[in-house]
């Protein structure tokens, strides 16, 4: 267990100063926190005094922020609208020390936001009432997704060590844009990491692939009952991509490495409460990156994602973790 901490301490080390971009989907998370004042003459609905607005980094900005809190030097790329809600987002990463000059603005789109009413009391537990999604349907414009991929490739250009897709379904990682990319980048030779909730089998020609089990199932419509599933589906889907390899999340179970004749299994170490899951799996992403990114192996990559992922889910809502509570914890249970 020494042995594993001293690699696992070493490989953070190393992993400070990689230069990661990120392009996706990024979102707004908005907080609106109020306290029950009474029930509404108009509705039988609850009337809340509001107490506090808070905007939180999530889809691919909330990547954005772990790669930068766990020491990365962080860049994001996407779209964004003319409005608060980008505005937020942009001083939230760049106060990280996140680039934000690949967030692109298109005035004729929102940008995505997910707006959370939490009610609560001086007597009562604090809990969502509602949530309102803010989001155009609306494709991305050929000079738009003409313009994402300009700019990644400057970026590729100029020198970067990882690049993750970060795709949550909305309008910015096209089949045309992912293309051009993943192209660009292994003609460069530049580390590519995709997370896609919806429609992870079109992503030929990636590095690297994080599914929870719940999308992977989803991704080939059948259920993965048992280890013996997610492995072998794990391993259908590294060769249908064409990858290097696929990490599976699987809950309180760890996770899943798969690569070419080769799967392990990694347990959770650390088993504590967990409060909420949101954004767990875009700090694995970040800290799984960066690890590659400083030359580990997928299974020590995966094994520094598995702690990371542990201190997300013990945060409220979708959360950040630091290099400094990730040396803790390996210190602790590595």
């Amino acid at each position: 267990m020494i042995h594993m901490e001293n690699e696992l301490k070493k490989l953070l080390r190393d992993m400070q100063g990689k230069r990661i971009l990120i392009l996706g989907d990024v979102i707004a998370d908005i907080y609106l926190f109020g306290s029950i004042a009474r029930i509404s003459r108009e509705a039988p609905v609850l009337v809340l005094e509001q107490a506090e607005e808070r905007v939180v980094a999530g889809g691919a900005a909330n990547v954005v922020n772990n790669v930068a809190t766990l020491g990365g030097s962080a860049e994001a790329c996407g779209i964004v609208g003319d409005d608060k809600a980008a505005e937020g987002l942009r001083n939230i990463l760049s106060k990280n020390g996140a680039g934000v000059e690949g967030l692109l603005t298109d005035k004729t789109r929102p940008t995505i936001a997910k707006t959370r009413i939490i009610a609560g009391g001086r007597e009562t537990v604090s809990q969502q009432i509602v949530r309102v999604d803010r989001e155009s349907r609306e494709p991305m414009t050929e000079a738009l997704s003409d313009a994402l991929v300009k700019y990644v490739e400057s970026r590729i250009e100029e020198g970067i060590d990882g690049l993750v897709l970060s795709d949550y379904g909305g309008a910015v990682v096209t089949d045309d844009v992912q293309k051009k990319i993943l192209a660009l980048c292994r003609e460069k030779g530049v580390l590519t990491i995709v997370d896609s909730r919806y429609s992870v089998k079109r992503f030929v020609g990636v590095d690297y692939v994080k599914q929870n089990d719940s999308e992977l199932s989803a991704a080939f419509g059948r259920e993965l009952k048992d280890e013996k599933d997610i492995r072998e589906t794990g391993a259908e889907l590294l060769t249908l991509l064409d990858a290097k390899g696929i990490l599976v999340t699987r809950g309180d179970k760890g996770m899943t490495v798969i690569e070419e004749g080769v799967a392990e299994d990694i347990p959770v170490r650390d088993k504590s409460e967990v409060f909420d899951v949101s954004g767990a799996g875009d700090t694995c992403v970040a800290a799984f990156i960066l690890a590659k990114a400083a030359g580990a192996d997928s299974v020590r990559a995966a094994e520094l994602a598995n702690f990371a992922s542990g201190i997300a889910v013990r945060k409220k809502g979708t959360a950040t973790v630091s290099a400094e509570e990730l040396s803790a914890v390996i210190e602790k249970f590595a």
